[in-house]
């Protein structure tokens, strides 16, 4: 049968889509790239925040209307909106032929090509999530990237969040899962791994190894087709010494730090539930930036969380003045059902919020752009992602991850995909940077 997967969310949720795909393929099904030419339909569903699920809800209503046309036969739901509301989705979609959970690849398996439609979600308790053993994925494009999951799940009490409710406790792949995949990964042509995970600094806390994510480090490192080596989502107060002097070595591990700050004021800090306070916080940015001064520093934060008031707002935004992040991220707060912050009062109102994120956005465009004019003249290693028809191809240097952070337009003669090359910045477009290979 031929099937289209639609992935949505997180990097982390895409490669949950390609174990999917590759067990789909195992049982004799065939993916396409266009959801016309589909018999079935499987959309990878993010219940992460509201605007996920409703991305997730509106992108299945619009599939659906294929099966009303008669060109699908069946639509499934997967992912994590299946796995904490899969049982409303089929009661309020009757063009839903299934819904399920987290890990249920071999139940989705079983289930397609069939003509039944469930009337309930399968799906195992969070805590018993087990699907990251599965050892093969499907890689379909071209890409000299990949994300590599290390752990699935949270062990975090982040009051705005539902992950540890959706996707249980946390729990570490096994070191050699993981490097298996990597060489994997590797000799299907890419050069650079991205670990994700919601939390990579905890990464072999519960291995009777007790590996940890610098063991893993290491022993990525010894794969020779990979080059570049980028970790995302290092939790603050886990960021130690002992890792930064790692990532300031001369190794694989790109100077890259992705730390998801949320806010500085202390007092919404202790509200959201978060680690460290403000003064830790400075403390290691200090740190990494004295050891490492070429560091590359990454964050998030949310504006209009509850009892966020102007001078709380203001104590963030002259933060980020005074710490020119080089690559930040703002979102405004989501109250999400069965957390302890959607009982918290005063709310934020929207118009307060979006008012706060465009101020926020401001600020760090005026930052990302004087940082973008200081690196013209200079030269840069580049990774290439794709090529166009004539000269000119896109790229990234290490201190930009792909999908989140800036491009760099390159000019070169007989630019491949996956080459890694010297390249002089000689303007910018906005936030994106224009170079010629040397």
């Amino acid at each position: 049968m031929k099937f289209y997967l639609l992935k949505l969310g997180c990097p982390k949720n895409d490669v949950d889509a390609d174990y999917i795909t590759a067990r789909l393929v195992a049982e004799g099904h065939q993916p396409v790239v266009n959801p016309e030419e589909a018999e079935s339909i499987i959309v990878n569903t993010c219940g992460f925040i509201l605007p996920a699920r409703e991305e997730s809800i509106n992108a299945l209503l619009k599939l659906a209307r294929l099966k009303k046309e008669g060109q699908v036969k069946t639509l499934y739901a997967t992912g994590c909106l299946s796995q904490r509301y899969g049982d409303e989705l089929l009661k309020d979609m009757p063009e839903l032929d299934g819904t399920f959970g987290l890990g249920e690849i071999e139940a989705l398996a079983r289930t397609m090509g069939t003509s039944a439609r469930l009337n309930k979600t399968i799906r195992q308790p969070a805590a018993r999530l087990d699907y990251l053993s599965g050892d093969s994925r499907y890689i379909a494009d071209n890409f000299p990237y990949a994300y590599l999951k290390i752990s699935d799940g949270c062990n975090r009490r982040c009051s705005f969040c539902a992950i540890p409710h959706i996707r249980g406790k946390y729990r570490s792949r096994s070191l050699g899962a993981i490097i298996d995949e990597a060489r994997f990964l590797a000799k299907h042509g890419k050069k650079e791994i991205i670990i994700v995970s919601q939390e990579a600094t905890r990464y072999g806390y519960d291995l009777k190894k007790k590996d940890n994510i610098i063991t893993l480090l290491e022993e990525l490192e010894k794969i020779e087709k990979i080059k570049w080596i980028r970790l995302l989502y290092l939790y603050p107060d886990r960021v130690d010494r002992e890792l930064i002097e790692y990532m300031a070595g001369e190794n694989k591990t790109l100077k890259y730090f992705d730390l998801p700050l949320q806010h500085i004021n202390d007092d919404i800090l202790k509200l959201m539930k978060r680690r460290p306070g403000r003064q830790k916080i400075e403390q290691l940015i200090n740190d990494i930036r004295d050891i490492i001064p070429e560091a590359v520093l990454r964050t998030a934060f949310i504006v209009g969380f509850p009892g966020e008031t102007r001078k709380r707002f203001e104590e963030l935004r002259d933060f980020i003045i005074e710490y020119h992040f080089d690559r930040l991220g703002v979102f405004t707060f989501s109250p999400e059902e069965g957390t302890p912050a959607e009982k918290l009062r005063p709310r934020v109102s929207e118009k307060v919020k979006t008012a706060c994120l465009d101020e926020l956005m401001s600020v760090q465009r005026e930052i990302a752009f004087d940082k973008n004019n200081s690196l013209i003249g200079t030269v840069k290693k580049v990774i290439i992602d794709s090529t166009g028809d004539g000269l000119t191809a896109r790229g990234r240097t290490e201190a930009d991850c792909p999908e989140i952070d800036q491009e760099i337009y390159v000019r070169g003669k007989k630019l491949k995909v996956g080459d890694m090359c010297r390249v002089k910045i000689t303007a910018t477009e906005g936030y994106d940077l224009v170079g010629e290979v040397l």
